[in-house]
């Protein structure tokens, strides 16, 4: 039913004005058709055309000028006779804005943003067809937004106002996307990011996923390979370096001379002549071990060393021999005596020997130089020199079983000479390398005089026995087995503390200390009497008294100072003889 409305459709609610502002359509491009048509007929009670739009009371509709039937201004120019009328150009609704940009009133979604000027590139350079249509990276362009296309215009119907066509609302566009390339050129933007240059260099190839192939693997095989090589080299010049001392060999001036010989009476040329006589001994028992020095007697394999050095074989002890050459033999014990702490070993197949000389211990004289052979520490062939420091030096060594059976006496020659545990049986021979003493015993300064046993070194006091007593006792081993004391008869009290060596009261086993018989009751010696003198040489102790005794032969004449009850006497005796352990 017709109510006077009109019967056009109903504009959509995101076309209606708001209260207080005015709602305009999009301005439609100007058609070449609809600018050829003549105007319609202008009704007599039409308002006056405006080229201004007039506002629209509230709740009214804006129609656009050209929608209504009203005529558009002309540029003033008079169409010709015969000839359409000129179409008019579309009048904006608004100046341009000359920035384009926002917040200066840029185009709003009824009218096409302002296209972009770009310049054009010089005439004549070329475009390689990769950046054709793309951003100068082979990369495509998507196009430009384009505004919708214009609607139709609504039929007038004439007596009637017209009413323009309800336009749709229109939608918020995304923001205006760069134009679509030239097919010739690439665009440019100034608002735009920077892109590269027409001309680049190509890239490295894309692989088969569209990545570009990466060259780290080449790159670090190769400087790995570099590395090899630079390490071969640098070894190889630092090992020439290391071997000849640099690229410059380097000779040092030396002396040409023949060393030539040694004076026989030199040091080198005494342990020249003595080492080959001498050797070392190893010695193992069921119990303990050790080490000591020995010197060539005969050329019968017979060989003078310490009873301490062989007392750990025993009975059935292994006793190895080493000469200076290197070669070694199996030895056996033929005597030995604790009392002279001497001992004869013989070793069998052994041929070639050298026997070293013995000299005079008589004939020897305190500061005479002296050359001490040996094995310290099982340091074989050790030379060692010094000088004979002094004579008669009576010393007591061993005692270890408590009973007095193993201590041995010595009137011993007294060296500088270094002497230390594992000389002891060597040689301390003179300037002739003739042997003037066996080294025996050491003073350390913490344990006072004894045998290489527990001694912690040398400290420039060494002990030897005297090659003449050494002599004796050695041929007597040999010969008979044993070695035999001299002795006077009489017992001593070890525990008197006065000058002299005084006769006890009584003996060990409570007989009278002076024997039956013997020397010293013969020569009227009587128990309490104090011996102060051997031969006019002067006794302190009764170890002193033993050592002077020992150091002569069975059978010899001594002639003794002593005294009694305040008196002095002298008396002669002649030594009796006593078979040793």
């Amino acid at each position: 039913m017709d109510d006077g409305k009109t019967t056009e459709p109903k504009a959509k609610w995101w076309s209606r004005p708001t209260p207080g502002r005015s709602t305009r359509t999009a301005p439609q491009e100007p058609s070449p058709v609809e600018d050829a048509m003549p105007p319609a007929a202008v009704p007599a009670d039409a308002p006056p055309v405006s080229e201004t739009p007039q506002a629209v009371p509230h709740g009214a509709e804006t129609v656009a000028p050209e929608a209504a039937g009203f005529e558009t201004a002309t540029a003033g120019i008079p169409a010709r006779e015969g000839e359409a009328p000129a179409p008019r150009a579309a009048q904006p609704l608004h100046e341009p804005d000359q920035y384009s940009t926002p917040p200066y009133g840029g185009p709003g979604p009824w009218a096409p943003a302002p296209p972009v000027q770009r310049p054009t590139p010089a005439h004549g350079t070329p475009v390689p067809s990769a950046y054709a249509g793309t951003n100068g990276s082979g990369m495509t362009v998507p196009p430009a937004f384009q505004p919708p296309p214009p609607l139709p215009p609504h039929p007038q119907v004439p007596g009637q106002a017209a009413h323009p066509q309800p336009q749709p609302h229109p939608q918020p566009q995304p923001h205006p996307q760069p134009q679509p390339p030239s097919p010739q050129w690439l665009q440019y933007d100034p608002w735009g990011a920077p892109r590269q240059p027409l001309v680049t260099r190509p890239g490295p190839p894309l692989g088969p996923d569209g990545r570009r192939k990466s060259r780290r693997g080449p790159v670090l095989v190769g400087a790995l390979l570099l590395a090899l090589v630079a390490g071969g080299i640098g070894g190889g010049i630092g090992a020439y370096i290391e071997r000849n001392g640099g690229f410059t060999q380097v000779e040092l001036s030396q002396d040409e001379r023949n060393g030539g010989g040694r004076a026989p009476d030199s040091v080198a040329g005494i342990a020249a002549s003595a080492l080959p006589s001498v050797v070392t001994l190893h010695v193992s028992g069921t119990t303990e071990s050790g080490t000591g020095t020995g010197f060539v007697l005969d050329d019968q394999g017979h060989i003078l060393t310490n009873n301490h050095v062989v007392a750990p074989a025993g009975s059935s002890g292994d006793i190895t021999v080493t000469f200076s050459g290197g070669e070694t033999a199996s030895a056996e014990i033929v005597g030995k005596d604790s009392g002279y702490d001497l001992a004869v070993v013989k070793v069998s197949g052994v041929s070639g020997l050298k026997p070293l000389p013995l000299g005079n211990s008589d004939n020897v004289q305190v500061g005479d130089p002296v050359v001490a052979i040996g094995a310290p520490f099982d340091l074989s062939n050790t030379v060692t020199s010094g000088i004979i420091s002094a004579k008669d030096r009576p010393i007591t060594a061993g005692g270890e079983k408590g009973d007095g059976s193993d201590i041995s006496y010595v009137d011993a020659l007294q060296t500088d000479a270094p002497i230390n545990p594992g000389n002891s049986g060597g040689p301390l021979v003179d300037t002739d390398a003739h042997v003037i003493g066996i080294n025996s015993a050491i003073r350390a300064a913490d344990s006072g005089s004894t045998t290489e046993g527990g001694q912690a070194g040398s400290i420039g006091l060494g002990f030897a026995i005297p090659i003449n007593q050494g002599k004796r006792v050695a041929e007597e081993l040999i010969n008979t087995g044993k070695a035999t004391h001299p002795v006077i008869g009489v017992s001593l009290d070890m525990k008197y503390t006065g000058d002299g060596a005084k006769v006890g009261a009584k003996g060990a086993d409570g007989k009278s200390s002076v024997t039956e018989g013997g020397p010293g009751a013969e020569a009227g010696i009587e128990p309490g009497d104090v011996i102060t003198e051997v031969n006019g040489r002067r006794v302190h102790s009764g170890e002193e008294l033993i050592v002077k005794i020992r150091s002569h032969r069975p059978g010899d004449r001594l002639k003794l100072t002593l005294t009694r009850g305040g008196k002095d006497l002298s008396m002669t005796l002649t030594l009796g003889s006593a078979t040793g352990t």
